[in-house]
Parts: structure tokens; sequence; C-alpha cells
């Protein structure tokens, strides 16, 4: 046998080595011990290795866009715990500006709305928004499935995973959702302490994480680190109006609520807020401490005793910042399974 028929051997030997070391080790959707029940139904879309491998490859498709240029990860960076890291809005096809600041994707089968203003209320139809959305992705359902038709490598993927070829909106979805129920963020500092596995705080971290009790746990609910409730936190409204919560219920006592985010994974998130107006984690801390802006939806837990905002010294608002950064998980933004292969 010659060099090239050895090369070729062991070139297959190595492919199915460690395309058998994938199947051995993905084990499926996994909740942490310590984490509340899911609330998404994965009896309508349990996740499977081929199911996952699908939605995989179709979030760093480009052909999902209407010029074949960005996909669901050209705006969800995994090395910034899956945001557009820099970008205080999100920029979508031809540069455009969108008008939020991309969210992270991470431990969404607890989330029960989508958004920042949770117009979206299942993980299955929350991808339409992007894709058909003019500032980000801006094409329809339609083209896509026509552009993932024409190549026989998805056909054979959606064969895998839902037994038959064919490219629907429904299999499109579910599939997306599976890799995105896969990105489950718990093996921080944090967790490690909480869970007695041989990590201890610092001193400033622990008292930081008191008063990260005081103060911040009656919207950034252990463990999750969000109630995942829409609050008024006191920003002056953005250049472009954003009313938040309140463009989708109408109410008008929902005017600029917006979802409360997960803390974990922050210091990997920045810029911060809805509109990214935030730079730094201590400008988020000087905010809730000295600028808060009272209006008739503010968040009674920023309203204390007449007092606007969360008083912090200079001392307290470092030592929250050291527990803050606790809460980073370099695994999860690490994870070979969840880039782009």
């Amino acid at each position: 046998m010659n060099k090239i028929s050895w090369s070729i051997v062991i070139l297959v030997f190595v492919m199915l080595s460690c395309s058998k070391e994938i199947a051995e080790r993905f084990a499926g959707f996994q909740s942490p011990p310590d984490f509340p029940a899911t609330v998404y139904k994965f009896e309508n879309n349990p996740v499977t290795r081929a199911g996952f491998e699908l939605g995989r490859k179709l979030f760093y498709e480009p052909r999902l866009s209407v010029n074949n240029t960005i996909s669901c990860g050209s705006c969800h960076i995994q090395s910034s715990a899956f945001t557009q890291h820099g970008h205080d809005l999100s920029h979508g096809v031809d540069d455009r500006l969108g008008t939020r600041n991309s969210p992270p994707i991470m431990n969404l089968a607890w989330t029960p709305l989508f958004m920042w203003d949770g117009g979206v209320f299942d993980l299955d139809l929350q991808p339409i928004i992007p894709i058909t959305s003019h500032e980000e992705m801006d094409e329809n359902l339609e083209n896509v499935l026509q552009k993932l038709r024409q190549d026989n490598e998805y056909r054979r993927l959606f064969r895998n995973a839902f037994g038959s070829e064919e490219i629907s909106t429904a299999f499109l979805m579910k599939s997306l959702s599976q890799f995105m129920l896969m990105c489950v963020s718990d093996q921080s500092k944090y967790d490690k302490v909480r869970r007695s596995q041989g990590e201890t705080f610092s001193p400033a971290e622990q008292a930081g994480y008191e008063l990260f009790r005081q103060k911040c746990a009656g919207c950034h609910r252990e463990p999750l680190l969000t109630d995942f409730s829409f609050r008024n936190n006191g920003l002056q409204p953005g250049l472009n109006n954003d009313r938040g919560r309140g463009a989708i219920t109408l109410n008008p006592e929902d005017d600029f609520r917006f979802k409360v985010p997960s803390l974990r994974n922050v210091a990997y998130t920045a810029p911060y807020m809805h509109d990214g107006r935030f730079i730094t984690l201590e400008a988020v801390l000087d905010h809730y401490a000295d600028k808060v802006h009272d209006n008739a939806n503010l968040d009674p837990l920023l309203k204390q005793g007449g007092v606007l905002g969360i008083p912090l010294n200079p001392q307290q608002r470092s030592d929250i910042i050291n527990f803050l950064k606790t809460l980073s998980d370099p695994s999860f933004i690490k994870n070979p399974d969840l880039s782009e292969q």
C-alpha cells in the first residue's frame, strides 16, 4: 500500500475515532442538580446527538441571512458568552445597526420568555425574529429552506436528526433549539463554592457576595442569577425611546421595563443594559448607586424609604465586582462542543 493509501486509512480511522468519542461523551441535556426545574417542553423536542449537531451547524450557517454573510454565531460569539462583544447595539447584514444589545445564549431551558421585552414565549420560535428582522439577517424562512434543500449534507443531517430528509420550518427551529438548550453554564467558581467542590471565596469575594445577597438578589435570584421578571431600573430612555415590555403588552405600566438579565458570565458580556449603554461593570454600579432616574414605573426595590437607587460606597462597589467575576465560567466559553466545527 502506498503512502497516499495509508494516509487515507489513517484519516478515516481518526475521523471514526473522533465520531465515536463524541457519541460516547454526548449525554443529551443534563440539568445541574442545584438548578430549579426547567420550563422548556423537552417532551416535544428531546435533545439528541444528531439534532444537536444539526443545530450547531445551523447556528453557524451564514446562509440563514439574506446575503449569506452572517450567522446566529456572528451576533452571539462563544468567547463572549454568546453575546456580540464590543457592540452596544447588534450589527446585522451590511453592518445594519439594530436597536438593542445582543443578549447571551445561556441556560435557556429555564427561560420562560425571550428577548429583552419578552415578545417571544417559545424557544422554538425565537430564531424567526433575527432571521426575518431587517436589521439582523433580513431573510425569509422559505428562502432559507430552499438554500438548505439544495445541500446534500443538510438533507443527510436532517434525516439523521428527524428520520426524514424533509427540511421544514419546524425541524429547522427544533434543531436550533437543541443546540441552544445545550448551552448550559454551571461551572463557575461561584458554582463550585456553592457545591463545596474545593473552591472558596477570597475575603473580597465573600464580602461582595454578602452585599450582593443584601442589595441585588431581589432581582438577580440564585442560582440562575435572574428572576426572569421585567423591571424598570431607572434608566433614562434611549435615543430610540424603546418602550421595552410596554410595546408588547400595550400596558403603560410596562413602559421601559426590560428583562432582568442573568449575571452569569457577566465579566464576558460587556457592554451592559438592553442598549449597551454601559461599557464597564463599574459604570453599571455607578448607575445603581448614584444615577437612577425616578419615573412612574420605577421598580419599588430602587425607591425604598424615599431613597433612589442602591446606596454603595466605593469599597462596596469593588467588593461586588470581585464577586461578580466569580460568576465567570471559562469552560463554557471554551467548550469545543459549542464551537463552530
